[in-house]
């Protein structure tokens, strides 16, 4: 795939004027919004956490990790998705720190984090394993891996292809859950798989493919 770092900065900078459209990605309605945050209580520390939000998009997440009083650092590709997410929590009045960078391999340095969230990313990478190393990496002992994930035919709006050259992208379309946790398993102390396909809330409606989240120990 040529070019792919412009093209897909490209495409997720166009994206983001209307990526909030979707249910699941605006969190506009309550009962979205209240299931998403239902879930990431029950997957995240109970006390302020410092969390790094890896591939933020428009910080919609983000937005409830700082709501629940954990300390949240939102990394994104696209300028135009950080700028979003900047402005989302501002107009909260919550702090959120959001940087410019490849959610791959994120521009953090040294530092270490309680927790490392991702959705919907991996379909997008080059080198989805390598991710996954460097996400591991940047957890301190004890913490946690959540990804949420899923098998699709192709992610956000289905009329506006892809990068070109997406079709060799390894997971593109999507992973299963068994072959994530396969990846995942040599490199993490315990994981486990919570399906989330049969829960419309989380989606604005109801789902037909496979839509789980996947929350490890390190």
């Amino acid at each position: 795939m040529p070019g792919p770092t412009r093209a897909i900065t490209e495409y997720w900078n166009a994206a983001a004027a209307a990526f909030d459209d979707e249910p699941d990605h605006g969190l506009r309605q309550e009962p979205t919004r209240a299931a998403w945050a239902r879930l990431l209580r029950s997957w995240l520390p109970a006390g302020p956490a410092d969390v790094l939000d890896a591939g933020c998009g428009t910080g919609s997440l983000s937005l409830l990790l700082a709501e629940a009083g954990h300390r949240v650092t939102g990394v994104d590709l696209a300028p135009r998705m950080v700028e979003r997410a900047e402005a989302k929590l501002a107009q909260a009045g919550l702090a959120g720190r959001f940087l410019v960078g490849d959610a791959a391999d994120p521009p953090t340095g040294q530092e270490r984090y309680d927790a490392l969230l991702c959705r919907h990313l991996l379909w997008t990478l080059p080198d989805p394993g390598a991710a996954l190393r460097a996400w591991v990496a940047r957890l301190r002992p004890g913490g946690r891996l959540v990804l949420v994930e899923g098998r699709w035919r192709q992610a956000g709006d289905s009329s506006v292809p892809y990068v070109a050259g997406a079709e060799a992208l390894p997971w593109s379309g999507g992973v299963t859950a068994v072959d994530l946790a396969a990846t995942l398993r040599p490199l993490v102390s315990g994981l486990r798989i919570e399906p989330l396909d049969d829960d419309a809330e989380l989606w604005g409606g109801p789902v037909a493919d496979e839509r789980y989240a996947l929350i490890a120990r390190i």
